[in-house]
């Protein structure tokens, strides 16, 4: 079956281009140089997953909309699967020794383990570890 998409963009909206950088990659995410400029940039968390860092008025010149204020309203939760249970916890707490917020409570559904972060700007992230062969077997 051939898939209509094969790469994600998420653009997302920061207040200061260089500080949600350093964030990022304390986190343990990369940038692309050729994509990165004084008002944005390319984050890559895999081959085939990328987030575009624009600081506010970029990010409102592309939306062509106003820029939510994402500390006080929700418009989209970002999730990440990871391959272990370990990694959803070394994750967050690297965002929160960095400066984000814990944004949720562990939850642990046996077949599927999750928890997440605000960023600097408040955008919700969610890690998440599944057990495939688990979560296959309760159909």
């Amino acid at each position: 079956m051939q898939t209509m998409v094969s790469k994600i963009f998420v653009n997302l909206p920061v207040k200061n281009l260089s500080r949600s950088m350093e964030f990022f990659t304390a986190i343990g995410f990369t940038f692309n140089p050729q994509f990165t400029n004084e008002t944005s940039t390319c984050m890559v968390m895999t081959d085939s997953i990328f987030a575009m860092l624009l600081e506010e008025g970029r990010f409102a010149e592309a939306a062509q909309k106003p820029v939510s204020d994402a500390t006080q309203s929700a418009e989209l939760i970002i999730a990440l699967s990871t391959d272990s249970r370990p990694m959803v916890d070394e994750i967050v707490q690297k965002a929160v020794a960095a400066g984000g917020k814990a944004s949720n409570n562990k939850q642990d559904h046996g077949f599927m383990y999750v928890h997440g972060f605000q960023d600097l700007e408040g955008h919700l992230w969610e890690i998440v570890w599944m057990d495939m062969q688990a979560f296959l077997s309760n159909k």
